[in-house]
């Protein structure tokens, strides 16, 4: 008899268990809603109010509210910033070609180099390798303005007669600039390919050593396609400091052809720059755009590194 009254009373109050659980279950999944949701209120409000101003037709000299849509929007600040967005006789496009050159190439030159010297620190063993590895990481506490001046110095010793160039200054090219982005983008891509590199077992290239795979084979076959995320991440960081890099640019380049878009972005504004706002911010959301395409495309394999190089540092 008490058995046939226990288990009734049992099922109830795993009933009522399972009912608490789920009401908190569902709390917690609208509050942690709740909150995505001003996160993203809070991140897409700047861009939204920036995007209003460049659709303002009235071109103020200072944005005054926020309207959405404002009245009579249009779009011609977008096109005025494509035809000319300066002064200066270049064109966006070619500004954007600039931009485009400094910053794929610092990004490829970087992690080509980069995982290259972080497979040697991984792998193998010489000596003052602690010392050097010390060295980088000293390197890549220096902030990049700090070395401006001997960059400058370096750079601008190197002036060839070329043939068909004439007189070629690699401090004033856009050669120069990339270079200097690399030099400090190199201790970066080190640092960060070495310990995810340090996690990939090196079985799988003692196992292809076994079957008469090359040391350069196994580099290219085996270690590069499984650290391919590590490397989408640093290529991608080094992209995004190539396109807004600004101190080389506006130290080291004097000619107007060899502007980039971040060099144009700060002409538009200053003390005695009288800029619509509506230009500004139209330039403004142009030159986000081509980091936020490339994330957008690369994104499966910058989130997987992010999130393996978060949990295996």
């Amino acid at each position: 008899m008490t058995s046939v009254t226990t288990q009734p009373t049992n099922r109830q109050t795993l009933i009522q268990l399972h009912s608490t659980r789920g009401r908190i279950g569902l709390a917690r999944q609208a509050l942690l809603q709740a909150l995505a949701i001003l996160t993203l209120l809070t991140v897409l409000f700047p861009v939204v109010w920036v995007f209003s101003v460049s659709l303002d037709p009235l071109n103020r000299s200072r944005p005054q509210g926020l309207n959405v849509i404002p009245e009579g929007a249009s779009f011609d600040a977008y096109a005025q910033v494509i035809a000319q967005p300066t002064n200066n006789p270049i064109g966006f496009v070619d500004l954007g070609l600039n931009s485009l050159k400094i910053a794929l190439g610092s990004a490829l030159v970087s992690v080509a180099i980069g995982v290259s010297a972080a497979y040697a620190f991984s792998r193998l063993k010489f000596r003052l390798r602690e010392l050097l590895m010390i060295a980088i990481l000293g390197v890549l506490m220096l902030p990049a303005v700090a070395t401006l001046a001997p960059l400058f110095v370096l750079l601008n010793q190197f002036q060839l007669t070329l043939p068909i160039l004439g007189e070629f200054n690699l401090r004033n090219s856009l050669l120069g600039v990339a270079m200097a982005i690399i030099s400090g983008l190199l201790p970066f891509a080190i640092w960060n390919l070495k310990g995810y590199l340090d996690t990939i077992p090196k079985e799988l290239e003692e196992a292809a050593a076994v079957d008469g795979a090359t040391t350069n084979q196994t580099f290219v076959k085996i270690v590069l396609p499984l650290a391919t995320p590590a490397l989408a991440v640093t290529a991608f960081l080094g992209f995004i400091g190539g396109w807004t890099e600004f101190y080389f640019s506006w130290q080291f380049l004097t000619k107007a052809e060899d502007q980039t878009l971040a060099m144009a972005l700060y002409s538009m504004q200053g003390t005695f720059a009288s800029t619509p706002w509506s230009l500004f911010s139209a330039f403004a959301i142009m030159f986000a755009l081509p980091p936020a395409v490339v994330y957008f495309f690369a994104q499966r394999y910058i989130t997987s590194g992010l999130a393996i190089g978060g949990v295996k540092g």
